[in-house]
């Protein structure tokens, strides 16, 4: 699909250039962080009634969105290319603008700061509730910073969300491109993978010929668009696939990787299992390679007509595994506003 790279051909770097790799804004509890009472005239209290009215699928003001997300890029810049988290941790695939099935979600793994949580990224397009499904997410990780961890999916781009839905929903909600380009500017300073208890090697697509060793992606400049091509883009964009060495992605971006980059991969990082998003699983999970890979997919019956079922997983300290499946919402608990179809690269 040369048309889809194309569209990455522009690279935009966000202002600044911080490389910090510590998270001090909360406590050993995850339940505050400093700065946060005084931060633009944003008090714990109106961050948790943001959250609270977020939780009820409401749109925040422009200026509460300027606000959050101006917070959020604090936090976040800090934060390394590679997130070391401990277990225990919920690890969620995809969930693509379906806010009720976020709530299903968490209805079903734990609400924070009760449930740690990894996403992997896509949280936008195509679903009708892509503002209000990252914004829940933001408000959350700005409240409880380590409680929850975002990473990039390769939807988290000013391109492709121009094309999938991202761009016209939140003109349509708010009349300007100024909410979208505050998010875009965010989804530019989310970390591009993380390593649970050193063995789970956690990333939204999978690996890239540029990329041996994991210490390879800490050097990465991820603030940034998404490149068109390079090790950044195959991160996000490539997927396993039963062939010898790397491939050419139909997807027009990434590569195809095979059972042996795995296992050479894994050996030279000490990993046991590459946990990945990125594609549709009908039952919820998918293992590939002798269980050397796993993908997960969150957003249950996807783009509303799909049918699948949702799956997160659960890793506890020794690293021990539970999967929960669940289907979306009940439709007497969404709505449905009117949404021009998007058109198709990849379901």
């Amino acid at each position: 699909m040369k048309w889809l790279a194309d569209q990455f051909k522009m690279t935009l770097k966000i202002d600044g250039d911080h490389d910090g790799t510590s998270n001090d804004y909360s406590n050993s509890n995850g339940d505050d962080f400093s700065g946060l009472e005084n931060f633009r005239g944003c008090t714990v209290g109106e961050l948790e009634g943001q959250i609270e009215r977020l939780m009820r699928c409401e749109t925040l003001t422009e200026n509460e969105v300027k606000s959050l997300c101006s917070k959020a890029k604090e936090i976040l810049i800090q934060e390394g290319n590679v997130q070391n988290i401990d277990a225990p941790v919920t690890i969620c695939g995809d969930v693509h603008g379906q806010f009720y099935d976020l709530l299903e979600l968490f209805r079903v793994g734990g609400h924070v700061p009760d449930t740690n949580y990894l996403f992997m990224g896509d949280f936008v397009d195509r679903g009708f509730y892509s503002v209000e499904t990252f914004l829940l997410l933001l408000a959350l990780k700005v409240r409880y910073p380590d409680r929850i961890m975002l990473i990039r999916g390769n939807h988290e781009s000013r391109q492709i969300t121009q094309v999938y839905g991202f761009y016209d929903e939140c003109i349509r909600k708010y009349g300007s491109v100024v909410v979208w380009r505050c998010c875009t500017e965010v989804f530019d300073c989310l970390s591009l993978a993380a390593v649970v208890n050193g063995h789970v090697f956690c990333v939204h697509g999978g690996l890239s010929p540029s990329i041996q060793t994991i210490d390879q992606i800490r050097s990465i400049d991820r603030k940034q668009e998404v490149p068109h091509d390079g090790p950044m883009c195959d991160l996000l964009w490539s997927d396993p696939d039963d062939t010898c060495g790397f491939g050419v992605s139909p997807r027009g971006a990434g590569y195809l990787f095979g059972g042996d980059v795995v296992e050479t991969f894994n050996t030279a990082n000490g990993v046991d299992l590459i946990c990945r998003a990125h594609q549709l699983v009908m039952e919820g999970y998918k293992w590939h390679f002798n269980e050397s890979v796993l993908t997960v997919w969150s957003a249950p019956n996807y783009c509303y007509r799909c049918g699948n079922v949702a799956a997160i997983l659960e890793l506890d300290e020794l690293q021990g595994k539970e999967f929960t499946i669940f289907e979306a919402a009940p439709q007497e608990n969404r709505g449905a506003p009117a949404k021009k179809p998007q058109p198709d690269y990849f379901l």
